[in-house]
């Protein structure tokens, strides 16, 4: 059987509540992924085979059917929307399996996820996911962005969006009372740690929106031998800019003996991204594994040689670190003895394949799930550091994560 080169998602759904210039995140998604070896069993359905497909001998769709002509001959509002009305009976058909990494987009929300790969966008700059009750959280605030600088956290409860209460909401549902054009605001009301704490009350955020540029690499000298790589997303120019920041390296110190990788706040982008990366450090052998359902393992290995192979890796973490990051930083712990610094990960453990349709509209499904080297499953559970360390939120000028980082990068 021939292989199919899939473009799929790895994470959260990852808001980036964008307008008419950016994009954001959709899907309950996350970490868009190329696995070019992952093989693919094409399944026609057809009504003789839809008892197998849905896995059910008492299950029919004569109903679905039947509903849609008496809604045809029967709704007295005309005329009706046909095409809307597939994309909600599609919607609900993703939204019933209960994962919140399944989900239908529309032409315009499969462009808008497209774009925000691009690292552009007009919003408040927040990944978003669910909770296992389905309420919807943040999953991390982007650097820079207005929701880190209004004060969202990793794992904020977001109850209400404008005043109308959240808790219903489907994740695209938020994003369409979340998402506008720059220069304007939204206010959401958080709850924050422990919901059954009794001094523990929600609390509103205004935020603005605006236009955003996020630049995917960057780095700095930190003395003594020591390079910083920041990598704030896993999208389309994450692998050039990669590139350039270690040819960089290379070039301006000499001296280098270590390696400071950050993907704090990294909710992750394409999975491909991740294995490219690690291939900088790793010299052969699996990035990452994926399982699929039915326990079939297939390793995606080091994909070119790295630059930077016999250097040592620090990798600092926290709550936002999600799919490629955790991926990533779960590679070279693995494969590099890197040592990991700052705070327990995400914790998306899953793997989405993508489709397109004519109309421009696409569906995200689950497919498989990844395991580090070790075949650790991260889902839910997260990467725990070799070094725990909180930052201060009152003192927001000190980075003792970074602090430690460097102070484990100049030993090793």
């Amino acid at each position: 059987m021939p292989y199919k080169l899939f473009r799929n998602i790895g994470i959260v759904f990852l808001l980036i509540t964008a307008s008419l210039s950016g994009g954001y995140y959709f899907g309950r998604l996350g970490f868009e992924a190329e696995l070019a070896r992952y093989k693919a069993i094409p399944v026609t359905v057809t009504q003789r085979k839809l008892e197998a497909v849905v896995g059910s001998k008492n299950v029919s769709f004569d109903e679905l059917w039947k509903v849609l002509d008496i809604l045809n001959s029967k709704y007295f509002l005309r005329p009706l929307d046909g095409k809307k009305m597939l994309y909600g009976a599609i919607q609900g058909m993703t939204e019933s399996l209960g994962d919140p990494y399944t989900s239908f987009l529309s032409p315009k929300e499969n462009s808008d996820f497209a774009s925000s790969l691009n690292g552009e966008y007009e919003g408040i700059g927040c990944e978003l996911g669910k909770d296992d009750q389905g309420i919807i959280i943040v999953v991390s605030p982007l650097d820079g962005s207005p929701a880190q600088y209004a004060g969202l956290k990793p794992k904020d409860k977001i109850i209400k969006i404008n005043g109308e209460s959240a808790l219903d909401f489907s994740l695209s549902e938020a994003v369409s009372k979340i998402r506008g054009p720059g220069g304007t605001t939204v206010t959401l009301n958080i709850l924050r740690g422990d919901p059954e704490a009794r001094d523990n009350k929600p609390f509103d955020v205004t935020l603005n929106r605006e236009k955003i540029t996020i630049r995917a690499v960057s780095w700095k000298d930190m003395g003594e031998g020591v390079a910083y790589l920041k990598v704030s997303s896993f999208g389309d120019n994450t692998n050039k800019e990669w590139d350039t920041s270690v040819v960089e390296i290379l070039r301006q110190m000499p001296n280098l003996k270590s390696v400071i990788v950050d993907v704090r706040n990294n909710p992750g982008g394409y999975l491909s991204g991740a294995v490219y990366l690690g291939s900088e450090f790793i010299q052969n052998g699996s990035v990452v594994y994926q399982e699929d359902a039915n326990g079939n393992l297939q390793s995606l290995d080091v994909d070119r040689k790295g630059l930077l192979t016999r250097y040592p890796v620090v990798v600092l973490i926290n709550g936002g670190s999600a799919s490629a990051s955790e991926i990533l930083a779960g590679a070279l712990r693995d494969r590099k003895g890197a040592k990991i610094v700052g705070e327990k990960s995400f914790g998306k453990g899953t793997i989405q394949d993508s489709e397109d349709f004519d109309d421009g509209s696409s569906i995200h499904v689950t497919i498989a799930k990844w395991l580090t080297p070790n075949k650790t499953w991260v889902n839910k559970v997260g990467l725990t550091p070799d070094y725990e360390v909180t930052n201060d939120e009152k003192d927001s000028l000190k980075d003792v994560q970074l602090d430690k980082a460097i102070e484990i990068a100049k030993a090793i």
